[in-house]
């Protein structure tokens, strides 16, 4: 059914907040966990390698590379959640399609300067970071590939935000679903050579993705402008694409990237750090944080969902109805993280005999995650609340208590102990998971003051 009527769009800003908190948080958090798995499938496949850990490890350094790239995305992403919400519930239904059109626009130009970028300084960047010998080489033939498909990467997760700001979550989630399985699928088609196709190796993963980038895109263009979303895209618009417009957008953005460049690189910093304790620790670290990604995933999936809905809540000038929603949706985290953290405590041995055989690399696992968990909780407050100020366009806030977080509370300890005090790896662990409890309780405090329920974009 054809959805650009206005008589038919829909609207959760009425009724039970509860109720809208759901329908447009758990379609985003399926789609995102949905993704998650596909990051586990394809850890699993590539770990079955003759390689395995070093190929394990090569995606981790690469993965903490894209990280750092990947920040630019934030120039536009942040901006285009807080625009696109808001003008859709403030009903200004051109501007939003236009700022849909935009945001399209400047990922698919930044996605490209940058794939050129990281496919060059790729060799560089990876032995910065600690990637040596095997690791490195199978680090480096993915990245290649994936830095190929940037453009299309960043596009791609346009079209979710924008099915979300539209108040179209389901048809996001019905995307991330296609995209994970078709991942799934084709990862050891390609990477072992079934069904009579080569076997591409590291290299086969890597087209997975490109493959699978290129098809999610295409099919989500097509439902925007065949009018299948609450706005259909026009090649040619009442409201006209402009510079001015797409400034706005990445002026909005700038401390979400300063703050996610801020921690990216943190990670490009400490990872070395972790590479010097060897190679099965990477490899450890680099599952371990697939597994508890499960976790933060679902959080994703429902912060980008409340993200909209507040954006919405606001635009529509529901102040106390946007307060009752982000209270509600912290509670909610917070015991989502805390069930969680429990289930992988008790089970986090099993879970990684899945992808090891070597004893010591499960162990270097298992206390990792047996430290990271008891600052989930703290965790889903924190990406909560970040979560909130995005959907209304305040993304300093955020910017400042990711750079406490990231250099102030966890390079300069981790560095002065590696330094002076010496210790094992779980010196890092204990770091970090302080470091997001005091994050949390700073966050929530600034929360707490309302100034998001009142700025304007």
């Amino acid at each position: 059914m054809i959805e650009n009527d206005n008589n038919k769009r829909t609207d959760y800003t009425e009724g039970s907040i509860t109720s809208a908190i759901l329908k447009m948080g758990l379609p985003s958090m399926f789609g995102f966990l949905s993704q998650n798995i596909y990051g586990l499938v394809n850890m699993f496949w590539v770990s079955h390698l003759p390689e395995s850990e070093s190929a394990v490890a090569g995606i981790t350094f690469f993965n903490n590379l894209a990280w750092f790239l990947g920040t630019f995305n934030h120039l536009i992403g942040p901006g285009s959640v807080a625009i696109i919400s808001r003008r859709y519930g403030e009903k200004e239904y051109d501007k939003t399609e236009k700022a849909i059109k935009e945001t399209l626009v400047l990922k698919l130009l930044f996605g490209a300067v940058f794939g050129v970028v990281g496919f060059i300084f790729l060799p560089q960047m990876m032995y910065l970071i600690g990637a040596r010998d095997e690791a490195y080489k199978l680090g480096l033939v993915y990245g290649r590939i994936i830095f190929i498909g940037l453009p299309i990467n960043y596009a791609i997760w346009t079209i979710f935000t924008a099915l979300r700001g539209v108040a179209n979550p389901h048809k996001a989630m019905a995307l991330m679903f296609g995209f994970s399985v078709m991942n799934m699928i084709l990862d050891p088609i390609l990477i072992f050579g079934w069904l009579g196709i080569p076997a591409f190796g590291m290299v086969g993963a890597a087209y997975a993705s490109v493959i699978t980038f290129v098809t999610i895109f295409l099919i989500g263009v097509w439902l925007f402008f065949a009018g299948h979303t609450n706005i259909r895209l026009h090649l040619k618009g009442k409201e006209k694409m402009g510079l001015d417009t797409m400034w706005i957008l990445i002026k909005l953005g700038i401390p979400s990237w300063l703050a996610e460049m801020s921690f990216s690189s943190s990670r490009l910093l400490i990872t070395p750090m972790i590479a010097g304790f060897g190679t099965a620790v990477v490899a450890a670290y680099g599952v371990s944080n697939q597994i508890m990604g499960i976790g933060f995933t679902i959080l994703v999936g429902v912060g980008l969902g409340l993200s909209s809905l507040i954006g919405h809540t606001v635009g529509a000038e529901k102040i106390e109805r946007a307060k009752t929603t982000g209270d509600k949706s912290i509670a909610l985290a917070v015991g989502v993280m805390t069930v969680f953290a429990l289930f992988i405590f008790v089970l986090a041995r099993q879970v990684l005999g899945i992808f090891f055989t070597n004893p010591d690399t499960i162990e270097h696992g298992v206390g990792l995650i047996r430290i990271i968990t008891l600052c989930m909780p703290f965790m889903g407050a924190l990406m909560m609340i970040e979560f909130i100020h995005t959907g209304v366009g305040l993304n300093t806030p955020a910017m400042v208590i990711n750079i406490i977080n990231a250099w102030v509370l966890q390079v300069v300890p981790i560095f002065l102990f590696r330094q002076f005090f010496g210790g094992g790896e779980h010196i890092i662990w204990w770091i970090m998971t302080l470091a997001a409890a005091i994050s949390s309780c700073l966050f929530y405090i600034y929360y707490q003051r309302g100034r998001w329920l009142t700025v304007r974009v």
